[in-house]
């Protein structure tokens, strides 16, 4: 495996209402997209935009995630930590395929089958136990991004 871009942290909070708030109030953001449903995932995000290397906004995405009704993981996460925080990191691959491959070959533990993410992409997520503490989404690279 090859590390690829940080494109987003995840981040688990139990209000996106409230977490818009705070990044644009405390942390300056200026570009924070709308809130969406991920029914499939039983979530709703939002992600706000930070500036690159240049200044522009195109560094890594803070990716804000709140639990639907329904929904045991984020739930749970929040359970533990009411406030929220960290839930994962979430690395780009051009070939999500070959990089769930490499990943099995090396015994880590891959959570289910690629499936859409919010980017619109295909995802998987990889045990926090196998990478050192930390879930790990692996994404493939989105085409716009090309």
């Amino acid at each position: 495996m090859k590390l690829g871009r940080l494109n987003h942290i995840g981040v688990a909070t139990p209000s996106i209402a409230d977490s818009i708030v705070f990044y644009r109030d405390v942390m300056g953001a200026t570009k924070i997209h709308d809130p969406f449903d991920l029914p499939d995932q039983g979530v709703k995000v939002c992600f706000v935009d930070t500036p690159g290397a240049d200044g522009a906004l195109n560094g890594t995405q803070i990716e804000l995630i709140e639990p639907l009704p329904g929904n045991t993981s984020i739930a749970g996460f929040l359970e533990k930590n009411p406030q929220g925080g960290q839930h994962h990191m979430c690395y780009e691959v051009p070939d999500i395929h070959a990089a769930k491959a490499e990943f099995e070959a090396m015994g880590k533990r891959v959570l289910g089958e690629p499936r859409i993410g919010a980017h619109g992409t295909l995802i998987f997520f990889v045990h926090p136990r196998d990478m050192g503490g930390v879930l790990t989404e692996i994404m493939e690279t989105p085409k716009e991004a090309h």
